[in-house]
């Protein structure tokens, strides 16, 4: 995941509320500005991977799950075969609570070779999906499958 920055950026010189809407006055976070300079660079390139992974995860930062869901299925689309993609949308499905299609995504992921089971279990994204009888299944049979290749 990117850090994200908590410190204020404000404009110099720039006239009350002239920054974009629903933020307060001229100032806003670096997750607010990078959220409007990739949406510009995507308007011109919407297939720019490197800029729409990191718009994905602001997105999902800034809490706008549905957005950050559109460019993680974007993102697949592109890169069908990224494990880490898949995985990340599985986390956007998650966050949701649209567990079928986040199991699903998951199993993609874990076959196309996401290997850090530790991350897994921890991150919060998942933490809807993992209260599904079906995560521990798929989980097991990834871990079995795992194990019995070694």
């Amino acid at each position: 995941m990117f850090e994200s920055h908590e410190d204020q950026f404000t404009e110099p010189d720039s006239p009350p509320n002239a920054g974009p809407a629903n933020l307060k006055g001229n100032e806003f976070s670096q997750l607010d500005f990078e959220l409007q300079f990739f949406d510009r660079i995507l308007a011109q390139n919407p297939d720019y991977v490197d800029v729409l992974r990191v718009h994905a995860d602001n997105l999902t930062s800034k809490g706008q799950y549905a957005s950050g869901l559109a460019a993680d299925r974007h993102l697949a689309r592109l890169r069908p075969k990224d494990p880490a993609i898949h995985y990340n949308l599985a986390c956007s499905y998650s966050l949701l609570h649209m567990n079928d299609a986040a199991i699903g995504a998951l199993d993609s992921a874990l076959r196309l070779g996401y290997r850090n089971v530790e991350h897994l279990l921890k991150d919060s994204d998942l933490d809807h999906v993992r209260k599904d009888a079906r995560f521990v299944g798929l989980l097991g049979r990834y871990l079995l499958k795992s194990k019995a290749s070694k």
